[in-house]
């Protein structure tokens, strides 16, 4: 039987970040340097594959330093932690590495600065997730008030109109987020922002390449985890530049073929935090499903590296 013809778009760029690509190098190198197990707070990034890749080589995930003992590395996922996490482990006199994203943690800079010179700050972000958990414990309670809509920012009680500032979650919708900065901006005309939005360079090149790519293809397939944040507002970014169907998917086996029947073009990403083998093993469904003629939409080349922290790279 002849397969339907169809056309395969990837987006360029996509998949792993700098900040993703250093955190899992630091368990690598710990569970080298330490041997096993090493502990890990929190998924160090948000996509099953890779943390059960690392688990097989050694790693511990855990939700808490409750759930660690003293003797052994634990490092901290690439979203940051709260202040009181490595403080809490300096107390027990753990070995500690810190996997934050260089991008967050110049966000928990910002947010440092504007606290010392007296602001109130306002964070955009979604409440509960580990980035807005972590930044946000990075001052003091009530520092720092959380909005996510536009709707938010009216309701906002601030201590002082005239004093303050806003920070951003690095992995929102650039365009949703926009919106609520504009509302901030006519709330409070006197609120300082960050020089370019917080948004990191590779979220916002992942959902330039999706808005490309949604205005050729008929369905969107993106490779991700539901826990990540970056992968979902790709999901939402690509139905809202004009993609009728947009799908996130972690294995090729979540593909929902019914829903792709009479298609002739698919237009595939990945979120940060997925490993591109995952999309290989999406592309590969696909062409069992389909005559496939992939084109590859590029938006953006990237170049972004960042270095492991210096106690891995030293030898024991």
């Amino acid at each position: 039987m002849t397969k339907p013809p169809l056309t395969l778009y990837l987006a360029a760029p996509r998949g792993f970040c700098a900040g993703v690509d250093r955190a899992i190098k630091i368990v690598e190198m710990a569970l080298e340097k330490y041997g096993a197990p090493v502990y890990v707070r929190h998924e160090i990034v948000h996509n099953k594959y890779v943390v059960d890749d690392l688990r097989a080589k050694g790693a511990v995930f855990v939700e808490e330093l409750d759930d660690c003992p003293d003797d052994r590395p634990v490092i901290f996922s690439a979203h940051g932690v709260p202040k009181s996490v490595p403080a809490e482990a300096a107390a027990r006199q753990m070995l500690f590495v810190d996997a934050t994203c260089p991008l967050v943690s110049k966000v928990h800079i910002e947010a440092e600065r504007h606290h010392e010179n007296g602001l109130q700050i306002v964070m955009i972000g979604h409440a509960g997730h580990p980035e807005t958990v972590g930044t946000m414990g990075q001052l003091p309670p009530g520092e720092v008030l959380l909005v996510e809509t536009p709707g938010d920012v009216a309701m906002l009680e601030v201590r002082d109109e005239t004093r303050l500032a806003f920070v951003t979650q690095t992995t929102l919708s650039v365009d949703d987020t926009a919106e609520v900065v504009t509302a901030l901006q006519a709330r409070f005309p006197a609120i300082k922002g960050p020089h370019k939005e917080d948004i990191c360079y590779a979220t916002t090149n992942r959902q330039e390449a999706v808005k490309a790519m949604a205005q050729r293809a008929e369905a969107m397939l993106v490779v991700g985890a539901p826990n990540s944040s970056n992968s979902k507002r790709l999901v939402e970014v690509g139905a809202r530049a004009g993609c009728s169907y947009a799908q996130l998917v972690q294995r090729a086996t979540d593909i929902d073929w019914r829903a792709l029947q009479g298609i002739t073009s698919i237009g595939i990403t990945a979120g940060a935090s997925a490993p591109e083998v995952l999309v290989n093993e999406v592309i590969d469904s696909v062409r069992a499903h389909y005559d496939v003629t992939i084109e590859q939409i590029e938006t953006a080349q990237e170049n972004v590296e960042f270095k492991v922290p210096r106690v891995l790279r030293e030898t024991a």
